[in-house]
């Protein structure tokens, strides 16, 4: 019987591995899987076993989750198409037996008005439906999305479209320990996690850059429109630029807000913290 990820050649998937395996987990008892042989290759090196598979095709799930006991499913990131492939790893899932689910998810997913949700909120509805036992993770953002951005915050500043709304965003990291709790101790059965860390406004994001680098950094609010146009600018593709900006608009309604209690009794411990991760990634 064995632990299976998902999108274990991804940021989030090689993570939950890493944390697998600090949590005692034997390694043959962690099955790896991805599409991209070479960065399975470098799975490999670390004694898991590693599996080729495509959420676009069923039948190399099914294969993969043959004698999975846990399946810890990361969710696709080709935004439009996740709800068709998610269809596949859930009917494989059943099909394979698997003895417990666990999703990542997004925050809020029953009723966020995200563009984002709506394939998680798809997906939820067809893991309950499925019979299966499962977990959901609800997580909010990741704090990479903008320790990631710190040169351009110094340079042109913070800008969006989230008002005073708070986002209780998380480290990856972070994310992928609570996951790892979940799949290594009990009691976790249909329930619902709703996962972040310390909630901040953008304004506090730019003043947390300004305090730590020592450089004057504002945040300026654009409406949702404008902040679109701006990211399109920068050379994002209009698509992706809808969806980031809509992502800011939640953020201002406060969808991306919730108590850190979840991500913290999971822990065993007070998540990263914006100031942290900023220190981290300077």
């Amino acid at each position: 019987m064995s632990i299976v990820v998902t999108g274990a050649t991804g940021h989030l998937g090689r993570l939950i591995v890493s944390a697998l395996l600090r949590r005692g987990v034997p390694a043959d008892r962690i099955v790896a899987l991805g599409r991209d042989a070479d960065r399975l290759a470098e799975l490999a090196g670390s004694g898991v076993v590693t599996r080729q598979a495509d959420y676009d095709d069923r039948a190399s799930l099914r294969a993969a989750f043959a004698g999975a006991e846990k399946l810890m499913f990361v969710s696709g990131s080709e935004v439009g198409r996740r709800a068709a492939q998610h269809h596949h790893v859930v009917t494989a899932a059943k099909e394979a037996g698997v003895g417990l689910v666990v999703y990542t998810s997004i925050v809020k997913a029953d009723t966020s008005s995200l563009t984002l949700a709506a394939e998680h909120r798809a997906t939820e509805e067809e893991i309950r439906a499925s019979g299966l036992p499962y977990v959901l993770l609800r997580n909010s953002w990741y704090l990479e999305n903008y320790t990631g951005q710190l040169p351009t915050y110094l340079e042109h500043g913070v800008a969006g479209a989230a008002g005073d709304g708070r986002v209780s965003a998380a480290t990856r990291a972070d994310y992928a320990e609570a996951a790892a709790a979940v799949l290594t101790t009990e009691g976790h059965a249909g329930k619902v996690y709703e996962l972040g860390s310390a909630p901040f406004t953008l304004t506090e994001l730019a003043a947390e850059v300004s305090r730590q680098t020592g450089t004057d950094v504002g945040y300026t609010d654009l409406p949702v429109e404008k902040y679109t146009e701006l990211l399109v600018a920068a050379g994002l593709p209009e698509g992706y630029a809808a969806v980031l900006a809509d992502g800011d608009r939640g953020l201002a309604q406060g969808e991306l807000e919730v108590p850190v209690d979840d991500l913290a009794a999971l822990l065993g411990r007070a998540p990263t913290t914006l100031a942290e991760a900023i220190r981290a990634a300077r």
